[in-house]
């Protein structure tokens, strides 16, 4: 089973995205981690499947899920999720530093 690494960076991103939604619907929040974790599945099998965005980032790769996107670096053996970030920011090196 590939393995799918997650940065600091990414997980105080999930957590950030799970607290804004749930304050307004808790199922509405889960059900976007789930969707994620799901895609991070894929992407750990299938790396090449995310756009390549080496502007933002050495070997950086994009996926997008919903408004967010998953931004990961593949791996010999699965994935690292480096940051997830809603697609609505201005999104620049500074996140992937």
């Amino acid at each position: 089973m590939p393995r799918i690494l997650r940065s600091r960076e990414s997980q105080a991103d999930y957590n950030e995205i799970w607290d804004y939604i749930a304050q307004r619907d808790i199922t509405s929040a889960d059900r976007l981690v789930d969707s994620f974790d799901v895609a991070l599945a894929t992407l750990a099998t299938a790396p090449k499947v995310g756009r390549t965005v080496e502007f933002l980032g050495k070997d950086l790769r994009s996926f997008p899920i919903g408004n967010y996107l998953l931004f990961y670096r593949a791996l010999p053996d699965g994935i690292e999720l480096i940051r997830v970030l809603h697609g609505a920011r201005d999104i620049a090196t500074e996140f992937f530093s």
